[in-house]
């Protein structure tokens, strides 16, 4: 039996290449990304991560250092539901979301990857293994980019090999909406998977004008049309607006997931591996969805994300967008026709430079 010897935790802080604007968000010019090493008696690694749009970073830091390496050092790391479940139960009462649920996520992702690891398999082969090629769009974050710098980084993003794209929506005026996402239909042509999210902006009413709005121009998906908490607004708007909706990456567990899907307010359930919990619950949240025969997608840590889609057959489209990672990372996704390749190395794959990282130790 391996059990956690210890676990190491970094806080670094990403600055962005550009400045990246949404509707809730406002203007992001770094991102923090939270690190967990778990190290096994045995001397084996695994390596998971969170990620904030710049505050709370410390708060999630404290939660890894302080509190989970207490409850988890001395542990078999092969139980990995069993760890996850007395952790959850510890933390319940000043966590169930928050800093609390982000840390549980980077362990988790942890011992997924130090289980892979030890195995000697990829991620997805280990989790069950599907389909290795993930379609896969380009999510961009600009709502305040001019309509002729929208299109060429769209035209960026086609270089690129991706083949879905995803544009922000939400600015003051609805009208200035319609025509972003008419020059994107009319620039990308008709049947190309085009996507908009709205990053929570807009009440029910104003979120099901706008979805009529939008509707002639064949949207896969209108992604988080009102805040995560308004079960019956997602439904509304779902059941009203004749578009499909996306929505998810601000739920926190399972049971989040469960009251919505069962609300029938979402199409594409949307779970992010780094915030729900980790790999563990991001597996049922896709099961879960696959009961009510709906496709999953996905919201950020690609890298890792990839592994999970590639192993469960209800996927839909993996969300790609680095905030700079790539920088730091030894192979960076690699895409091909339109699709994620999950890849072969052992556990997740990602080979973070520490040393690299570290002049952005916060």
């Amino acid at each position: 039996m391996a059990q956690i010897a210890c676990i190491e935790t970094g806080l670094y802080r990403i600055p962005l290449p550009t400045v990246l604007t949404d509707s809730t968000h406002g203007e992001i010019r770094h991102f923090e990304l939270l690190t967990a090493r778990v190290r096994d008696s045995d001397g084996a690694e695994g390596v998971g991560y969170t990620v904030t749009v710049g505050r709370n970073g410390r708060a999630v830091r404290s939660v890894l250092a302080d509190e989970i390496a207490e409850i988890a050092t001395g542990a078999d790391a092969e139980l990995i539901e069993a760890l996850w479940t007395r952790i959850w139960w510890a933390t319940h009462y000043g966590g169930r979301g928050g800093p609390v649920v982000l840390a549980l996520s980077a362990f988790d992702i942890a011992l997924w990857d130090l289980k892979a690891r030890r195995a000697k398999l990829p991620l997805w082969r280990l989790l069950g293994g599907n389909d290795q090629n993930v379609p896969c769009y380009a999510g961009g974050i600009d709502l305040d980019l001019p309509v002729d710098a929208l299109l060429r980084q769209t035209d960026d993003n086609l270089a690129k090999g991706f083949r879905a794209i995803k544009m922000k929506v939400g600015r003051a005026l609805l009208a200035e909406d319609v025509a972003r996402v008419a020059a994107m239909r009319r620039h990308l042509g008709d049947g190309f998977p085009l996507i908009a999210d709205a990053n929570m902006r807009w009440s029910a009413d104003q979120a099901i004008r706008a979805a009529r709005a939008f509707a002639p121009y064949d949207l896969v998906w209108l992604e988080e049309p009102v805040v995560p908490e308004d079960v019956s607004g997602h439904a509304r708007v779902r059941a009203e607006g004749g578009v499909p909706i996306a929505a998810g990456e601000n739920l926190r567990s399972l049971w989040d997931f469960k009251h919505l899907i069962a609300a029938g307010g979402v199409s594409y359930p949307e779970p992010d591996v780094t915030n729900c919990g980790g790999v563990t619950p991001f597996l049922k949240i896709a099961h879960l969805a696959e009961a009510f025969s709906l496709p999953v997608t996905s919201h950020g840590a690609h890298d890792v994300t990839v592994h999970l889609l590639a192993a469960v057959p209800n996927r839909s489209y993996l969300e790609a967008h680095g905030f700079g990672l790539e920088r730091y990372i030894a192979e960076p996704l690699v895409l091909r026709d339109g699709c994620a390749i999950a890849p072969e190395r052992p556990g997740h794959g990602i080979g973070f430079d520490w040393a690299g990282l570290e002049a952005l130790r916060a």
